[in-house]
C-alpha cells in the first residue's frame, strides 16, 4: 500500500518570517511594559471581583441532599477462618500464685504446663528453684505454646531484705526461658517497685480494722493509720462508734501487677481522723532518698520522742489500772500496760536510750530494760527472746526483742512500763507529752506545697467515701 500523494499538507510560513514576528512581538513588549502590567493587574481584579460575586451564589452545604448507603459486609466463611486458626500459632499465658505446699509438678499443673523437661529444671537449677523455695505468695506467670510446653516463666517476689516492712522499694524478678537449641535458663534481677495512688475512707462501727476491711483497705495501712495518730489517740479506750476517716495511699505493683506479698501496699501518703468530734490530720513528708515522717498541715511533726506502744498496734489486754492479778488473785494496782500478741511478735524501743539490763528478772521473765534521757526509764517484761545486750545504744523503733509467755505469765503477752525518776507514768500520757521533731525552716515551702495537694485528695476521698457530714448507718 502507498501513501495518497494527493493528500494536502500544511501551509507552513518560511523560518525567516517567523524570526522576524518574535524580535517585533519582543520590541513591542520592551516598549510597552509598564502599560502591559496595569492591563494585567486591572484584569487580575476583575476575575477577583466576578468571583467574590459569584461565591455566594454557592448552594449551602447543610442543605444539600443527603443519602445513606447501606452495604452488606459478608465475613470471610467459617471454613476459611478455622484454617487461619490453625495455621496460627498459639501462646497461652497463665499466672498463679505459689502455696507452701508447691512443688514443681504442682505449680506447673496449676500453670497448664505439660513439660516434664520445664519440671525437670525447675527440681535441677539452683536459680530456678527459687520459684519454690522460700516464703510462698510469689507471683509466677508463664508462656505456654500450642501442645502445653513451658516457653517462659517469670516469677516475682518480695526481696530477702525487706521482712516486714510497710513500705517496700524493690522486688526480685526470676525468669526462666527456653533457648532456641533446646533446654532451659535462669537468672534472678532485682527491678523497682510501681505505685499508683488510691483514696479510701470509712466509719467506725466497732473496730479500726472491721471498718477498715469493709472499706477494701489494706491491714498494713490500717496499722500504719494507728501509729500515726498513736499520740492523738488512744485507739484501745477511745475509739468511738461513729468515728470517721479517710486515707490516701500507695498500691505498689511489679511490673505493672499487684504485688500479692505485704498486702499490696505501700506508704500512707495523708490521711485525717475524726475522733470523738476531733479531727487529726497527718501528711507524710520525705525527700529523695525516702527518708521522712509525718506531719499536720501546719507542719508540725507527728513524731515525738517516744512512741505511744513498744508493738505495732495490738490489743491491750490490761492497762494502766488497778486489777486482779491472774496468779496472785489479789487486787493490785497495774503499773505497766500489757499486749497480748503471738509469742515471737516483735518488740522495739519507744525512744532513744541505752540498754540498763538485759536477762532473766523473777516473775517477770526475760526482760530489757532502757535508760532514756531526763531521768525516764522504760522495762520490757515477758519475752521470749533478747535481741539486745548491756550497754548497748539504741534507737527508737530499733527491735530489742520478742513477745513470749516467760516469768509469771498466763499466756504470751508484753508487759511494758514507763518511769520518770523511778515513778511509774501512764506510758501513752508520756507520749502525748513528749517533745516533737521540728521541720527545718528551709524545707516549708515544698512541704507547703505538698500538703496543699494531699489535702486536695483528702477531700476528694472524704466525698467519696461520704466521710463530710459524718456516714450513714
Amino acid at each position: 500500500m502507498s501513501l495518497d500523494s494527493r493528500a494536502p499538507t500544511p501551509h507552513l510560513p518560511p523560518p525567516s518570517t517567523v524570526r522576524a514576528a518574535v524580535l517585533a512581538a519582543r520590541e513591542f513588549v520592551s516598549a510597552h511594559r509598564r502599560g502591559l502590567a496595569t492591563t494585567l493587574a486591572v484584569l487580575m481584579a476583575g476575575f477577583g471581583v466576578t468571583a467574590f460575586g459569584i461565591a455566594p451564589l454557592a448552594p449551602d452545604a447543610a442543605e444539600l441532599p443527603r443519602r445513606l448507603v447501606t452495604e452488606a459486609v459478608e465475613p470471610e466463611g467459617l471454613k476459611g477462618q478455622l484454617e487461619a486458626l490453625a495455621d496460627a500459632g498459639i501462646e497461652l499465658r497463665r499466672s498463679e500464685t505459689t502455696r507452701a505446699s508447691d512443688t514443681a509438678d504442682s505449680l506447673l499443673r496449676r500453670l497448664g504446663v505439660v513439660d516434664a523437661e520445664a519440671a525437670q529444671f525447675l527440681r535441677a537449677d539452683r536459680t530456678a528453684q527459687r520459684v519454690l523455695n522460700g516464703r510462698p505468695g510469689k507471683m509466677v506467670s508463664a508462656e505456654l505454646d500450642d501442645e502445653g510446653r513451658l516457653q517462659s516463666l517469670v516469677a516475682r517476689f518480695a526481696t530477702d531484705d525487706d521482712g516486714s516492712t510497710t513500705a517496700p522499694s524493690r522486688f526480685q524478678r526470676l525468669t526462666i526461658q527456653r533457648a532456641e537449641r533446646g533446654g532451659f535458663s535462669a537468672r534472678v534481677e532485682t527491678a523497682a517497685l510501681g505505685a499508683s495512688t488510691r483514696l479510701a475512707g470509712g466509719t467506725i462501727r466497732s473496730s479500726l480494722f472491721a471498718a477498715t476491711d469493709d472499706a477494701g483497705i489494706p491491714d498494713a495501712i490500717a496499722v500504719q493509720m494507728a501509729e500515726m495518730f498513736s499520740t492523738d489517740i488512744d485507739f484501745h479506750r477511745e475509739l468511738r462508734k461513729g468515728d470517721a476517716f479517710s486515707v490516701v495511699y500507695e498500691a505498689l505493683t511489679a511490673d505493672g501487677e499487684p504485688i500479692t506479698w505485704n498486702q499490696g501496699s505501700g506508704r500512707v501518703l495523708a490521711a485525717e481522723f475524726v475522733n470523738n468530734g476531733k479531727s487529726y490530720q497527718a501528711v507524710w513528708f520525705g525527700n529523695a532518698d525516702g527518708k521522712g515522717g509525718y506531719y499536720d498541715f501546719k507542719g508540725e511533726s507527728k513524731r515525738r520522742a517516744f512512741l505511744a506502744s513498744p508493738m505495732e498496734f495490738s490489743r491491750v489486754t490490761s492497762g494502766f489500772s488497778m486489777r486482779m492479778h491472774p496468779i496472785l488473785q489479789t487486787w493490785r494496782a497495774h503499773l505497766g500496760t500489757d499486749y497480748g500478741a503471738p509469742s515471737g511478735t516483735p518488740v522495739r524501743s519507744v525512744g532513744d536510750g541505752i540498754v540498763e539490763f538485759a536477762g532473766w528478772q523473777n516473775g517477770y521473765g526475760n526482760v530489757v530494760q532502757l535508760a532514756h534521757n531526763g531521768g525516764r526509764s522504760t522495762l520490757y517484761a515477758h519475752l521470749s527472746r533478747v535481741n539486745v545486750r548491756k550497754g548497748q545504744r539504741v534507737e527508737q523503733g530499733q527491735n530489742i526483742g520478742n513477745v513470749g509467755a516467760t516469768g509469771w505469765a498466763t499466756g504470751p503477752h508484753l508487759h511494758f512500763e514507763f518511769r520518770v525518776n523511778g515513778q511509774h507514768q501512764d506510758p501513752l500520757r508520756i507520749a502525748k507529752a513528749a517533745e516533737t521533731v521540728a521541720l527545718d525552716a528551709s524545707q516549708r515551702p515544698r512541704f507547703a506545697q505538698w500538703a496543699v495537694a494531699m489535702k486536695t485528695q483528702l477531700e476528694a476521698a472524704d466525698e467519696l467515701q461520704g466521710v463530710a457530714g459524718g456516714r450513714g448507718e
